[in-house]
């Protein structure tokens, strides 16, 4: 055999983990449900195939081109509601009364803090169940947080 014959990349095949290589999909708090979530596209189709595929071929690597369908579709989605997110929090800080903005904010510096200190406890739990608590703690603290500097950023834009 030649080397010109020989494939120059190797067939990757996805696995239901590998969703989880990014950070997982935001908590959208219920408050601002309805105005964040309007229009998204939530891959509920896709991701319905997805399932009907695994359960018709009962493993994975038949569903290759669901699951890769569905990440990008994932991927895309929670772009845009952590962009979203971010934008309602910032004009929350810039309308609504002042006094409710710093309780909001005082609220999200309570979740932050929570959020820290149940991610300090999981690192001590081994295995896939401990990455997946950090994967979900982190991906949490981490849009908590924009969340809070674009609700600040609102109630600066007032003075």
């Amino acid at each position: 055999m030649d080397v010109d014959s020989q494939p120059t990349m190797e067939e990757t095949i996805l696995v239901g983990d590998d969703l989880m290589i990014g950070p997982p999909s935001p908590v959208v708090p219920p408050e601002i449900a309805s105005h964040v979530l309007r229009g998204v596209d939530l891959c509920d189709g896709i991701l319905k195939n997805l399932f009907l595929c695994l359960q018709i071929n009962d493993i994975e690597p038949f569903c290759q081109d669901e699951l890769a369908l569905y990440k990008q579709c994932a991927e895309r989605r929670d772009k845009e509601i952590r962009n979203r997110l971010q934008e309602s929090e910032r004009k929350l800080g810039s309308s609504m009364p002042f006094e409710e903005a710093k309780e909001r904010v005082t609220q999200l510096e309570k979740e932050v803090t929570s959020l820290d200190r149940h991610l300090i406890l999981a690192t001590g739990v081994e295995g896939m169940e401990g990455f997946r608590q950090r994967w979900s703690l982190h991906g949490r603290l981490t849009d908590t947080k924009k969340r809070l500097e674009s609700l600040k950023q609102g109630i600066d834009s007032r003075k």
